[in-house]
């Protein structure tokens, strides 16, 4: 049985597959929140957010490595985030936006390479069982005009080149954590305009600071 979650009332996330449009918006939300709230906004993003996590980001990106190898350091980048950014900016009365966290794992690693749930929801408890999103903003988009996005803007990580059946389990993973969780996520349709999608997170900005 999965241990009890206890929602953190000030702690937003952004997710999705990559090229589904959440960075987009990131900054903007971050910024209307801010205003409207009247409070410090935090912005981070994971794996990362600290010095460590940023070199340990660089590794998991681009270096080839096993999946349990690959699992215990985005847990580990996660740790050093919690103790260093995430929780003292919660503890000091600021919102955290955070680019990807825990359920990121679920979908990449559990759903998209084959790691077992049950070892993810271990660390999960171990790392952080105290702490969840309030609120989990989830860009879900087709994954091949996902790859197409890529393909126009950048170059790619490691998982970026992963193939599509990849990302269609990474995707079909994040939809069923929001359906398993509706209270806590807002899917956001990313091949919507920038103006239709930010109507609907200013919508969702006025609801969570009432």
């Amino acid at each position: 049985m999965n241990a009890p979650r206890f929602v953190t009332p000030r702690f937003v996330t952004f997710e999705g597959v990559d090229g589904a449009g959440k960075s987009t918006h990131l900054e903007w939300f971050a910024q209307t929140l801010g205003t409207r709230s009247g409070h410090e906004v935090v912005v981070t993003r994971e794996p990362g957010g600290t010095p460590l996590g940023e070199a340990l980001r660089a590794l998991v990106l681009h270096r080839p490595m096993d999946l349990e190898t690959e699992a215990l350091l985005m847990f580990a980048a996660r740790r050093q985030h919690l103790v260093d950014v995430i929780g003292p900016a919660l503890a000091r009365g600021a919102w955290v936006v955070c680019d990807r966290f825990t359920d990121a794992t679920v979908a990449y690693q559990g759903a998209g390479r084959g790691m077992p749930i049950a070892r993810i929801e271990a660390l999960r408890a171990w790392v952080h069982p105290a702490l969840e999103p309030r609120l989990t903003l989830l860009f879900d988009l087709a994954p091949e005009i996902a790859r197409q996005r890529l393909d126009a803007t950048r170059d790619k990580d490691r998982f970026e080149r992963e193939a599509q059946d990849f990302f269609v389990r990474v995707r079909t993973a994040y939809l069923r954590l929001a359906d398993e969780e509706p209270a806590r996520f807002v899917v956001l349709d990313g091949s919507g305009s920038i103006d239709h999608i930010r109507e609907i997170l200013e919508k969702t900005i006025t609801s969570i600071c009432l």
